[in-house]
């Protein structure tokens, strides 16, 4: 009887797929990428199959790939100490809560460090809850804002579903219309969206609500943009009935929309931001929550009910830490800004020979296409939570991308783009050339 010999190639992923579990997918008939190493804005397989990161891993490695000043830092900081209990300080710890407060806006100049977004959010919920005194958190309707129970619920994304029974409690949810499928015309988005909040405030009972959460800009639910003034009058509603607004930077930050925080477009200061992804760029897991002093300032005489034990890891300061200068060392904010209008410039080109484009939106460096049947009507190629069926041509649109060399997220009829920022316009052109090439498949679909 023979013997079946895997290649090496067949075996790091057989193990993984018999020994491990996979996040959002079924377990069985996936056919993930076996990534060797990697390098600035390209992925290698062991096969040395180069594949362009399109979307910066899940849209967090903003500095790029492989880049060994995160490596000596860590290195550096591991040789000194590794890890002290949260009650200790080190000098990282302090050195970085210094250069946040720096970066952010206002008055947020307290640092509390978590582990990854979704703890960001769930201490940003807890927190709220114990300053206002009040239960109840406003979150939208296509949002996302982690795994966890308590940010799950907060989001408003259909990945939630299967476990709504599980729901945490008080988290009340709004619908926010997108210009591209609003029929009533931009004149009207901005109040029709502005009314129906105030409405929903006053139903829900003023005195109830402590916090309203939203995204700097909107990532994996697919760019969705804000009417233009929106998040002010948010700001608005805020100050004047004592609600605090938490914005959620854990994708749109540090310099993915060409600007260190996404709400920075928007000429607002929240009272708390939720970060994660480019703090690290994830070469290591960490996560902050700013906070105003204003807040902080209650818990100068009373005790801060927050706790994690890995709270400001002095390894993840570091790589934390040696991020933000890299940032402004290679100028990756204003680069993001730049290739930002550079792509939006050749999609425009795309959309003229490409009958499936419906939509592109994008702000800095977190993009997305979306794809329609039909360009009058915007019946969409792929729906919101769209069953297997409706997927097929998405489906050979992704694995053409694959195919052709390139790894970025595909979802419903969406299409991202969110290169890491260290990104050229050389290899933006790679990129758009294989989306577009991919794209001719649903062009084909187009009624």
């Amino acid at each position: 009887m023979s013997t079946i010999t895997l290649t090496e190639t067949e075996e790091i992923i057989q193990n993984s797929l018999d020994y491990t579990l996979f996040s959002w997918s079924k377990q069985k008939g996936i056919a993930p990428i076996d990534v060797k190493h990697a390098k600035g804005v390209y992925l290698y397989d062991y096969e040395d199959k180069r594949y362009l990161d399109f979307s910066s891993g899940l849209m967090n490695v903003n500095i790029g790939h492989g880049n060994q000043r995160i490596t000596d830092a860590v290195v550096k900081q591991m040789q000194e100490v590794s890890y002290v209990t949260p009650s200790c300080v080190t000098k990282v710890r302090g050195d970085l809560g210094k250069k946040l407060a720096e970066i952010c806006p206002g008055d947020l100049n307290k640092a509390f460090f978590t582990l990854c977004g979704a703890t960001s959010i769930e201490n940003a919920i807890k927190l709220a809850r114990l300053y206002t005194g009040k239960h109840k958190i406003l979150t939208r309707y296509q949002s996302y804002h982690g795994s966890s129970n308590g940010a799950m619920t907060a989001s408003g994304d259909p990945r939630k579903l299967p476990v709504d029974s599980q729901q945490a409690p008080n988290f009340v949810h709004f619908d926010l219309p997108y210009l591209y499928r609003y029929p009533h015309g931009e004149e009207n988005l901005l109040k029709d969206s502005v009314e129906q909040l105030e409405r929903l405030i006053a139903y829900e009972g003023l005195g109830n609500i402590a916090a309203i959460l939203l995204e700097g800009e909107s990532g994996s639910s697919g760019c969705l943009k804000y009417p233009v003034g929106y998040l002010k009058k948010v700001r608005e509603i805020c100050d004047k009935n004592g609600i605090l607004l938490i914005m959620d930077e854990v994708m749109s930050g540090f310099g993915r929309t060409g600007k260190w925080f996404g709400f920075e477009n928007h000429d607002i200061v929240p009272d708390m931001i939720c970060m994660a992804k480019g703090l690290t760029c994830g070469y290591l897991p960490f996560g902050c929550l700013m906070v105003s002093d204003k807040i902080a300032a209650k818990y100068d005489d009373a005790v801060l009910p927050l706790g994690l034990t890995y709270s400001a890891h002095p390894v993840s300061c570091a790589a934390a830490l040696e991020t933000l200068k890299i940032y402004e060392d290679e100028n990756l904010i204003e680069n993001a800004a730049t290739m930002g209008k550079y792509i939006e410039q050749r999609v425009e080109e795309m959309k003229v020979i490409q009958p499936s484009i419906g939509d592109f939106r994008n702000t800095g460096l977190l993009g997305c296409i979306e794809l329609v049947k039909n360009r009058e009507t915007k019946e969409p190629m792929a729906s919101f939570n769209a069953k297997p069926d409706e997927m097929i041509v998405m489906n050979k649109v992704a694995a053409k991308i694959k195919e052709l060399g390139m790894y970025t997220f595909v979802r419903w009829g969406f299409i991202f783009i969110a290169p890491p920022l260290c990104v050229t316009k050389a290899e933006i052109d790679e990129g758009l050339a294989i989306i577009g090439e991919a794209i001719k498949i649903a062009d084909e679909a187009v009624n």
